[in-house]
């Protein structure tokens, strides 16, 4: 399946979590979590439209820091999401350094930051001209799993346990457009930036019937015009959106499970924690993360398609091996399980 999603891990898997999204044919890319991202180059941390926080411990957000040494100087807007208390957590950084020569500034940088309760968001906005201190007064709006909705993709959150509210992420394509150029040719037209507004077209639900101009050529010079849903039988093949998911940093109990089976429920790739290996389930308990098999199990109960673990404890260092074998083997057993199950 072709996606607009390219996602990789920011560190290996015993480096802090972080998972880059970069966006295809697009300068755009999201980010989950803000731990060391030093592996990732300027130009793909400009990239950054938003940053999803799953909480604020110092492997998760020390990286803040970095990201808004690079964006400062800038005229851009960076969106930031984060558990209860995100807010105080980043005026504190912002408080942290002196702002007193942002005046000569011309681009002026400005923080969207977004604080996720169980059933409302506060929204308060930092601008660099005002030195990163709020002057309005924090929005609140409704919350029911949606944090960000766009006509190409939308993400969604879980509040889980980690002995403090963590974050649980999804993010969603809502379909792919792959284009049939030979389709394209037959028609007299030429590739070019009108294939981006036709998707745009199509991602934002124009009406079937409405007239869509293609301009190509040299200088756009020529036009033609053509039925939005003749166009989109003639040179489009629709195909089912990617579903990502990233979970890190929560407690193994009943009801963490229910809620990140029902957030990642058949993801194309699940992005899991798995900190310890089952024979230390006890200690895994007591720091509030998963094993190895736990993760399996979640991904096999969620039915993703792929998981990739991450964020190890340094004591397996030479035995990363076991963490993946028991993984997969718990997966492996679970989807089994739950094949014949449905086989009888």
């Amino acid at each position: 399946m072709t996606s607009i999603f390219h996602p990789r891990r920011v560190n290996p898997p015993f480096g802090d979590p972080g998972l880059f999204v970069p966006f295809c044919y697009e300068k755009r890319a999201i980010l989950f979590d803000l731990g060391d991202i030093h592996s990732l180059t300027p130009r793909d941390l400009l990239k950054i439209t938003h940053a999803f926080v799953t909480h604020t411990h110092m492997d998760h957000f020390i990286g803040f820091d970095h990201l808004l040494r690079l964006m400062l100087g800038r005229k851009k807007t960076l969106n930031l999401f984060g558990p209860a208390g995100f807010l105080a957590c980043i005026e504190g950084k912002l408080a942290g350094y002196t702002w007193n020569l942002l005046e000569n500034d011309d681009n002026r940088l400005i923080l969207n930051a977004t604080e996720v309760h169980p059933d409302y968001l506060v929204c308060q906005k930092y601008r660099c001209s005002d030195k990163f201190l709020p002057q309005d007064t924090p929005v609140k709006r409704p919350f029911n799993k949606l944090l960000l909705d766009e006509p190409l993709f939308s993400v969604s959150a879980a509040i889980l346990d980690h002995s403090i509210p963590c974050l649980g992420f999804t993010i969603k394509e809502r379909f792919h457009v792959n284009i049939k150029k030979t389709e394209v040719d037959a028609l007299g037209l030429a590739v070019g930036p009108w294939l981006n507004d036709f998707k745009n077209a199509l991602f934002e639900q124009q009406p079937d019937d409405s007239i869509f101009d293609v301009r190509f050529g040299k200088g756009l010079s020529e036009k033609k015009s053509f039925v939005l849903r003749e166009l989109r039988e003639k040179i489009a093949r629709i195909t089912p959106g990617q579903k990502i998911s990233y979970i890190t940093d929560v407690l193994y109990s009943r009801e963490n499970i229910d809620k990140i089976i029902s957030l990642s429920d058949q993801a194309d790739h699940l992005f899991i924690e798995a900190a310890f290996l089952e024979k230390e389930r006890d200690m895994a308990n007591q720091k509030c993360h998963l094993t190895a098999g736990q993760a399996g199990e979640i991904a096999g109960l969620a039915r993703v398609k792929r998981f990739t673990l991450f964020h190890f404890s340094p004591r397996y260092i030479e035995n990363e091996g076991l963490l993946h074998q028991e993984a997969m083997a718990t997966y492996e057993r679970v989807i089994g399980s739950r094949d014949n199950s449905s086989d009888t």
